[in-house]
């Protein structure tokens, strides 16, 4: 398991260090740059072609079209003028720049009040002007957002996208990667990447994996929680947008590696199937394929004879086999970032940034698994133990990541090459033990890969078009997600309960005389999914009455093709009469060995079904006009519509023959966005939207799958319809100083025909069946309160208290699906969404010293409990019996600790990430006495884990 020798670890921190000395003992008195960008107060727009002066010297620049300056100067402290026609000039003093450093300077220009003044110049210094382009950045969004920058990000002990968004207000992170947004689920939220659409990497869902991500590619993350004309319109919680980092505006170059320590698993045996060549690189090197002599189809396979088919079942190599794999070492992650921009003739700039990445780790977590019969309400008041499992879950995993970005600029327009490319290799071994059905004892096994990649490519281009600041932006973007599923195996061993501790009476495997997929089974899957977009927009600013006004309108393409196939396998006996069943208490690694295919041993038999193949694709073409007005001068408008046509095909095969799904959707999708400025520092936001979540193809294919983990088949509905959505939010905000806000907000909900897990009629708690439908309608209101603040105000001579800055964000939920028009007995009329939590809390205490080397930081977050299973049942004199109760996932507290300090010369961090610092168990359980927590004597507990606290220690060295 060890994956990089202590030598060779010894002699990387070692070249570090070398490198941090050398630099240290040849340095020289390099030159500093400034660098900024140039907004307007009013709409935070980049200002294209300000004049940007040093006083005293002939050094100056010209902002390019994001609005960017860059200029180069000896170390000194400066005063800086910026001059643009119509506008204030300022002069800003006290700017210090040092060697070999980068000053950031961002500046907000106003144009003046009075027109008949010739020339105003406004007098300010460097930290009063970092204040103010923090606001107007934040106050100019046209609609309700939050998010969270870079520089958030490297404060946080948060290794990826995923446990980055649960800081966010509002968001939570179920399963560790997929977003919720203000308690609703993937299904209604988007992700874009670089404003480029991202397909899911998920079979089942509407998701993006975000904890494929590594958190310091990205340069900023926001959640717009509220549509405008020019976002896709398929969403309703939020659309997270994620901006990776662009070129810089001096060289970088970054080194970072980390060792990782898990209190549970870290140092203690590791055991699973035997593991490929290029495992640690994140891909499976054929190890796990079905053999090329096996026939391409099922058809083929069965119309062999007996002979023939028991040839080719000897062709699947034997690797039930569990091995001792060494030791849980240390997990790894190392990065290196390169970016720099470059000055070529004629005003042309040139910048790329580029990283690698890899991550690599593996865990061992003990889990109950438990599941009961239906609730006995007239002598118990519980449910019979249908199973009591206990597993022990080896997972071992490898991610790599690279990034590139190039970039040109000139004047007023830039283009740029986009690209992410992401691998995620899963390895994951189940050892469980336990009673099934009060009569046997059981030894089950399931081995489980799974690998994911990603390939984003993106070209843009931003363009200022005439003397008044005319704006085109346009991308072309392709996308590839694809996610292979080889060989998932199950075995179950098992032998009655009163023969537990009589070890001459041997477990006895279970081979079935059919092939069946959860036992003795092989699967195998592969989904991929391409998805190609284009957009081009073009905003025109204007006055009326001396107030700034914007028209914008804009053209949307996107075009996604999904191919999924499945094959499943299992193992048989030849011939009942022959059979002999002594082979059936042979170990895992023998029992399916080649001299056991045969007459009187197994044979593969394969049950692939026609519908476990599907082809499918989405067509949305969108258009859209948006106006934003500024009324008087506090008040401003961002208000349009913007429709959307959508087809969606879907072609599979019954048993009766094809089934192909046509859905056409026209929607007119209005959205109005008011901001009105109270003071400088706050704002009073309200909107209006209407909004859509479509059904996923994997919802809409009739395709079933068995869950090992919770016994539960999945299958889709052809017959799904898509969900119309109003949104209406009001929310105020407030910006006392720097980095500092508060808000509080509200919003409302309606759902009509909302996308909804229900079990099927004719299900049993031993057998049960599930699908999606069509709920009539929910309703979704709740309000949201964010405070970051710094301590000083306490006490603004006290030292400590000016080094610390606490924030809290809280939010209060509540859902309702009402079923009560359909004819389905055994759902209940009303219930909240699956996956709204009632409440979220995100809070943290940070305290940084006066050079900003030090820093220490406390993170909390805790989630109110949240539906995950839909149960079933029926209603008895009018009041609904739950014969197998809905399970909920209990709140937990987390806690997350990171220590950092910067070392040789600033250009080195070392950082101590203490993760899960409490380490309490997730627990699933029903909740028979409907008091909304988790009791342990009373409620009936479903699964539980608890995944151990994660310690991590990185050095970075910037060169």
């Amino acid at each position: 398991m060890k994956i990089i020798r202590k030598s060779t670890l010894i002699q990387l921190w070692a070249f570090i260090l070398l490198l941090g000395f050398t630099h240290n003992v040849f340095a020289t008195t390099d030159p500093g740059k400034i660098t900024g960008k140039l907004t307007d107060k009013k709409t935070g727009e980049a200002l294209i072609g300000v004049t940007v002066l040093v006083q005293g010297t002939t050094t100056g620049a010209v902002t390019d079209v994001e609005g960017r300056y860059v200029i180069t100067i000896a170390p000194g402290t400066y005063t800086l003028d910026y001059k643009y026609m119509g506008y204030q000039t300022k002069s800003i003093s006290g700017v210090i720049v040092k060697a070999g450093a980068v000053t950031n300077l961002d500046i907000v220009m106003d144009e003046p009040q009075s027109k008949e003044l010739k020339e105003v110049v406004i007098r300010g210094s460097f930290k009063q002007e970092t204040l103010a382009s923090l606001y107007s950045f934040q106050k100019n969004n046209a609609s309700v957002s939050d998010g969270i920058s870079s520089e958030v990000i490297k404060k946080s002990p948060d290794r990826n996208t995923g446990e980055v968004l649960k800081r966010v207000s509002g968001a939570s992170i179920q399963d560790n990667k997929f977003v919720i947004v203000r308690g609703l689920s993937d299904r209604y939220n988007s992700t874009l990447v670089n404003n480029a659409p991202l397909p899911s990497s998920e079979p089942d869902r509407k998701a993006f994996s975000f904890d494929i991500v590594p958190s310091n590619l990205i340069d900023q993350i926001v959640i717009n929680k509220t549509a405008t004309p020019d976002l896709p319109g398929d969403f309703s919680g939020g659309i997270v947008m994620m901006k990776t980092k662009d070129f810089p505006t001096t060289r970088t170059m970054e080194l970072n590696y980390g060792i990782g320590y898990n209190t549970i698993s870290t140092f203690k045996d590791f055991y699973g199937s035997k593991k490929g060549g290029l495992d640690y690189l994140g891909f499976d090197n054929g190890l796990r394929k079905i053999p090329s002599s096996f026939p391409a189809t099922r058809e083929e396979y069965v119309n062999m004879t007996r002979d023939q088919r028991l040839a080719l079942s000897k062709d699947f190599k034997n690797t039930w086999g569990i091995e001792k794999r060494g030791t849980v070492m240390p997990s790894q992650n190392a990065q290196f970032v390169y970016g720099n921009s470059y000055d070529l003739k004629n005003d042309y700039r040139f910048g790329t940034m580029l990283s690698l990445s890899y991550r690599n780790s593996a865990t061992i977590n003990e889990q109950v698994r438990n599941d009961f019969n239906e609730v006995d309400y007239v002598n118990t008041g519980k449910g019979i133990p249908l199973f009591e499992y206990n597993d022990r879950i080896y997972r071992f995993n490898t991610s790599v990541g690279a990034l590139a970005n190039f970039a040109i600029s000139r004047k007023n327009s830039k283009i740029a090459w986009k690209n992410i490319f992401n691998q995620t290799f899963d390895d994951s071994y189940i050892d469980r033990s336990g009673i099934f059905d009060q009569d046997y004892t059981q030894r089950n096994l399931q081995f489980e890969v799974s690998q994911k990649s990603l390939i984003n490519t993106l070209l843009e281009g931003d363009h200022r078009l005439g003397a008044n600041n005319a704006k085109l932006t346009w991308d072309l973007s392709y996308s590839r997600t694809k996610r292979e599923q080889p060989d998932l195996r199950r075995l179950y061993y098992s032998k009655l309960l009163s023969d537990a501790n009589d070890e001459s009476v041997p477990y006895q495997a279970s081979v079935p005389q059919v092939a069946t997929p959860s036992t003795a089974g092989r699967f195998y899957s592969d989904l991929t999914e391409n998805m190609y977009a284009g957009a081009a927009n073009y905003q025109q600013p204007f006055k009326i009455a001396g107030q700034t006004q914007s028209f914008k309108v804009g053209v949307w393409k996107q075009y996604r093709q999904r191919d999924f196939s499945a094959r499943i396998m299992g193992y048989v006996r030849t011939d009942y009469s022959q059979f002999n069943s002594a082979l059936l208490t042979l170990p895992a690694d023998q029992i399916f060995a080649p001299e056991n295919i045969g007459p009187t041993g197994f044979i593969m038999d394969e049950i692939t079904d026609p519908r476990n193949k599907y082809e499918a694709s989405g067509d949305l073409s969108a258009g859209y006009i948006m106006f934003n007005n500024e009324m008087w001068s506090k008040l401003k408008l961002a208000w349009g519509v913007r429709f959307e046509n959508y087809n969606e095909k879907l072609d599979t095969r019954l048993n009766s023959g094809p089934l192909s799904i046509r859905n056409e959707y026209n929607d007119l999708l209005p959205s109005l966005n008011v901001s009105y400025a109270v003071t400088d520092k706050a704002n009073i936001r309200a909107s209006y939207s209407r909004t859509v979540a479509r059904a996923e193809f994997r919802e809409l294919a009739p395709f079933s799958f068995y869950n090992f983990e919770t016994g539960i088949v999945m299958i889709g509905n052809p017959d799904l319809k898509r969900t119309r959505i109003d949104n209406m939010d009001l929310r105020y905000e407030f910006f006392p100083a720097s980095g500092q806000i508060i808000s509080v907000s509200g919003f409302y909900k309606r759902l009509e025909k909302p996308i909804e897990l229900f079990v099927n009629s004719g299900s049993t708690a031993a057998s049960k069946t599930m699908s999606y439908i069509n709920a009539p309608k929910a309703n979704v209101y709740g309000g949201e309160m964010e405070i970051r603040e710094n301590l000083g105000f306490i006490s603004n001579t006290s030292r400590v208290l000016n080094a610390l800055t606490a924030y809290v964000n809280f939010a209060l939920i509540k859902s309702e699906v009402d079923f009560s028009s359909l004819d389905l007995a055994t759902i209940k009329d009303k219930r909240p969404l699956q996956g709204q939590s009632p409440y979220l809390i995100n809070g943290g205490l940070q305290y940084a010293n006066a050079n900003n080397d030090f820093l220490v930081n406390v993170l909390y977050n805790r989630i109110g409990r949240r539906l995950s299973v839909v149960g079933f049942g029926q209603y008895v004199d009018g009041k609904f019996q739950a014969d197998y109760p809905d399970i909920y996932e209990a709140p937990r507290d987390l806690v997350d600790l990171q220590i950092s300090k910067k070392v040789i010369r600033n250009k080195g961090e070392i950082k101590l990430n203490v993760r899960d610092l409490l380490n309490q168990r997730l627990n699933f359980y029903q909740d028979l006495n409907d008091n909304k927590r988790y009791d342990k004597a009373n409620d009936q507990l479903i699964n539980s884990v608890r995944f151990g606290t994660n310690i991590t220690l990185s050095f970075g060295y910037k060169f």
